[in-house]
């Protein structure tokens, strides 16, 4: 006969309740590898240490490393439980069989599907299900200033029709520009901007079949509204830098950014001065007089860029624990979490079955700031925030959604787009003949 162990029992109590977890620590890369954003990442994991009995380990991977590093460990059979990562990796990722797309759908149907934006789960839709889990991002956003536009009695730029209508109106070289376009070769955000407004129109990256279909009149029609716009924008090879500086200074009347720029444009940091608030004695004037666009409306289309990070859980992952991870980083954690960088942070999880307002609701609250702080919606008003929002659900980009994900990573390392774009733009090339390069080129990618 078996004797009775009271603390046999109470050991399986305690592991009922979430309090003591055997076994390795579960552990957690992310490329937010910033000294205060590592501290409130080890916070979330003792906390989460503290609900369940799961230990995490966090580990930092510089961005530029994770696909190298996830490529080792993929090899060695040593991935980790969980990877925070940008979309540009989800899709090779999957293919490579890196990631679990039924255990990020599993924490997806357990969080609530509908309690997420609809564009994030449509970009890593991947054979049925879900690749990833969507974690937090950020829409692009058009600035115009509205002190400007009221003077001259122009309608919001949220158009193409609107957009150089107010670029002509107001182009007065050197002391405004009409437009600040993003031009230089080398730099991604080039892309971002030129995809923006070619999403806009209506043009993706393949066709009906699946196969590569840039040669279009909607991509010609695309470079000819930009080739207009890069008109009313300084000479140069301008980048994601001179655009947010020529803005701050008061130099130009639109620009194409993330809403990163949130933080500047307070003027609550000293190291980034205002140059129209210093001008009129006035703090935040500039970003009293901002509005923002982001969703954009062309010819045949309307969207929002947007870049959106994940969770991943791996196939080498405890995909319980891993799970339960994701569940707490998007439920209890999420706060926190989007408290890092509030202005880049979106939630992509809205609210809960019972709220489903509530994540956005406690962003809107969140501070941000440097030298001095605030709430966002405080300092931009809840119409400004709002329309921030607003665009989660039709966040888009090229590729991802087609399960071309792997190639829109060859795209952005190569930076064909911008490439070709500046020989356009500089005459080198027709449209015609611009049109023809990209889809030849990126087909060399495939």
């Amino acid at each position: 006969m078996k004797r009775f162990n009271p603390w046999l029992v109470l050991l399986g109590l305690a592991v009922c309740a979430g309090v003591v977890q055997a076994g390795e620590p579960l552990v957690f890369w992310t490329p937010e590898v910033e000294k205060d954003r590592m501290e409130l990442q080890e916070e979330l994991g003792r906390a989460f240490q503290e609900k369940t009995g799961i230990a995490v380990k966090v580990v930092p991977v510089q961005e530029n490393m994770l696909s190298e590093r996830v490529t080792a460990a993929f090899a060695a059979r040593s991935l980790p439980d969980v990877i925070y990562h940008p979309i540009d990796y989800t899709h090779g990722w999957l293919e490579a069989g890196v990631l679990n797309a039924q255990a990020a759908t599993s924490c997806i149907d357990a969080l609530g599907k509908a309690t997420f934006g609809k564009g994030p789960l449509r970009l890593v839709d991947y054979q049925g299900a879900c690749g990833a889990v969507p974690m937090d991002g950020w829409g692009q956003l058009l600035l115009f200033r509205k002190d400007l536009f009221k003077e001259k009695g122009l309608a919001e730029p949220d158009s193409w029709d609107a957009i150089l209508e107010a670029a002509r109106t107001l182009h007065n070289p050197p002391l405004l520009w009409g437009f600040e376009a993003a031009t230089d070769p080398g730099q991604t955000y080039t892309q971002q901007v030129f995809e923006h407004f070619a999403l806009s129109n209506g043009v993706r990256l393949t066709g009906a079949h699946g196969q590569i279909h840039l040669n279009s009149s909607r991509l010609k029609e695309t470079l000819e509204f930009y080739k207009t716009l890069a008109g009313f924008t300084p000479p140069g090879n301008l980048y994601w830098l001179h655009t947010r500086l020529d803005y701050l200074s008061g130099r130009t009347a639109m620009i194409v950014w993330s809403p990163y720029i949130l933080d500047e444009l307070s003027g609550l940091r000293q190291d980034q001065p205002v140059v129209p608030d210093l001008a009129k004695g006035k703090a935040g004037f500039l970003a009293q007089n901002t509005g923002f666009v982001s969703v954009i409306k062309g010819p045949n289309g309307a969207a929002q860029y947007g870049q959106v990070s994940y969770l991943g859980i791996t196939r080498d992952a405890d995909v319980q624990n891993a799970s339960q991870w994701v569940n707490y980083l998007l439920g209890e954690g999420y706060p926190k979490w989007m408290g890092m960088a509030p202005e880049g942070k979106l939630p992509l999880r809205k609210g809960t079955a019972e709220d489903e307002d509530r994540f956005v609701q406690e962003w809107m609250g969140l501070e941000f700031g440097v030298t001095r702080r605030a709430r966002i919606s405080d300092f931009y008003g809840k119409d400004v925030v709002q329309k921030i929002l607003e665009g989660m659900d039709g966040f888009d980009r090229w590729g991802f959604a087609a399960g071309k994900g792997g190639l829109m990573s060859k795209i952005y390392g190569t930076k064909v787009v911008p490439k070709v774009l500046k020989q356009y733009l500089d005459g080198e090339l027709s449209e015609e003949e611009a049109a023809r390069e990209l889809e030849s080129r990126i087909r060399s990618l495939e």
